[in-house]
């Protein structure tokens, strides 16, 4: 299960209200994604949820795909989000915070942790992948990344 698939949005029962309407608890369910995409009902939020659910869209489901939003650059740019809130040095319950302060959606820190860790795993491997094919350059650069990530 990806994390996008364990990202949350916060207050949903009061979103879903001021929509007039039921949407998913899941942030990147398709659902949530058509509402945010085709812009339906956005006038009936209150100003703060409006802007936070705005740059939500702008900064996550902005892209040229023909299947957009249902192309992986949501997940894709949010998962590059997280990673960029662990390389400024946050930890799973600072970005949680982050994340729900910016966009108005959460996770649960342990979901945020074993992501994080699944990443460092990841990139341990690829570090071993490049150093066997002897790619040193690749390989000094996934050692860097993977040590930022484990930090």
């Amino acid at each position: 299960m990806a994390i996008t698939d364990k990202i949350y949005i916060k207050n949903h029962r009061q979103l879903s209200s001021q929509l007039e309407t039921n949407i998913p608890k899941g942030a990147f369910k398709g659902a949530t994604l058509d509402m945010l995409f085709q812009g339906e009902g956005l006038e009936k939020l209150d100003d703060a949820t409006r802007d936070r659910v705005l740059e939500f869209t702008q900064d996550f489901l902005d892209c040229d795909c023909d299947n957009n939003p249902y192309c992986g650059c949501p997940e894709r740019k949010f998962i590059q989000y997280l990673l960029e809130l662990r390389a400024q040095g946050l930890g799973p319950d600072a970005i949680v915070d982050v994340m729900t302060d910016d966009y108005m959606v959460y996770a649960y820190p342990g979901d945020i942790l074993s992501f994080l860790d699944n990443a460092v795993r990841t990139l341990e491997a690829a570090e071993g992948l490049a150093r066997v094919d002897g790619a040193d350059e690749a390989h000094d650069e996934i050692r860097q990344a993977k040590q930022d990530l484990a930090r």
